[in-house]
């Protein structure tokens, strides 16, 4: 019995790597005849997987997806991948995490001592997420951006009539989940935040999608939430060098670029929505630095410096 079971375990494994597997390529792989092929695939129909006979000269079988979940086969590195998603499942935004917490403890429990290891070794904690957003109302979003249809519903902070409009794409980001829509009433691209939505039915008319401003859901979604223009861009970008070596600069430059320009020393160029606020992070190395310019930044670290100055001659 221990035999076929490995041999079943076997059978799916190469069924789920492959679309379509002839019986004799099957039965070859296993070491069996065609005909034990076909028994053992019996069992597996037994157990909820749907393997469909593929009709034709050589014949063959099919795993398609069936009506209810079967037991699930992993390799090592496919459970402990697994693992480590469902630990950020609390960071999605999503209100699944009783869910993903549930999964987990089933993965892991089916999991051998080798694996366990392995996914305890890499448990994290979590920084406190968005406002949790229905499944229900994500899914619903999701199915309307996939089918083009128009979206009417209700949105936080704004009175009036159900807000129209057609969505192009749905991201999410740092534990919120945005909707990417041509606004019909205002005529213009808006970022909606779901966990601000609540969505009236009957929905509207199919749509003809329209080319989003930066090409596509996610660069628009980043562009309008860090203040970068359509483009991807920051407004503002400036070059410093900072006193300190290029492996201390690299974890602060975030998409910045860095150049080691001697021993201990960094040239910088990044940006912010504005110079003030370039300035600001500037301080945050803590270190000498040395402004190359543009124009602009030289200025606003000028007026940052007699602001600090007169804050602390007013304190004594």
């Amino acid at each position: 019995m221990s035999g076929t079971s490995s041999r079943m375990l076997t059978l799916l494994s190469l069924l789920q790597a492959r679309r379509d597997w002839p019986g004799g390529v099957l039965a070859e792989r296993l070491g069996v005849t065609t005909r034990t092929v076909r028994r053992d695939v019996d069992r597996l129909r037994e157990l909820g997987y749907h393997v469909r006979s593929v009709r034709g000269v050589d014949g063959g079988y099919r795993l398609e997806p069936g009506s209810r979940l079967p037991p699930l086969l992993l390799d090592d590195d496919q459970a402990v991948a697994l693992a480590i998603a469902l630990q950020h499942v609390p960071l999605s935004g999503a209100d699944v995490a009783e869910a993903a917490e549930r999964a987990l403890a089933t993965v892991r429990q089916t999991m051998p001592s080798r694996l366990r290891h392995r996914v305890d070794a890499v448990a994290f904690g979590h920084a406190p997420a968005g406002a949790a957003v229905d499944p229900a109302l994500i899914e619903a979003v999701a199915a309307a951006v996939r089918e083009r249809q128009v979206l009417r519903f209700d949105h936080a902070g704004s009175d009036g009539p159900a807000r129209r409009a057609e969505p192009h794409g749905l991201v999410a980001r740092r534990g919120r989940w945005y909707l990417v829509a041509w606004d019909l009433d205002r005529a213009d691209w808006r970022l909606f935040r779901l966990d601000r939505m609540s969505l009236r039915t009957p929905g509207g008319p199919g749509f003809s999608p329209r080319p989003v401003p930066t090409g596509d859901a996610a660069s628009f979604v980043e562009a309008r939430t860090t203040g970068t223009t359509e483009g991807g861009r920051w407004p503002c970008v400036g070059r410093f060098e900072v006193a300190l070596p290029v492996s201390a600069v690299e974890p602060w430059a975030g998409d910045g670029d860095v150049e080691a320009t001697g021993e201990g020393t960094t040239r910088v160029t990044a940006g912010s929505w504005s110079w003030p606020s370039l300035v600001a992070r500037i301080l945050q190395l803590d270190a000498e630095v040395r402004i190359l310019g543009p124009d602009e930044l030289v200025e606003a670290a000028r007026t940052a410096s007699e602001r600090l100055t007169r804050s602390v001659s007013s304190a004594c």
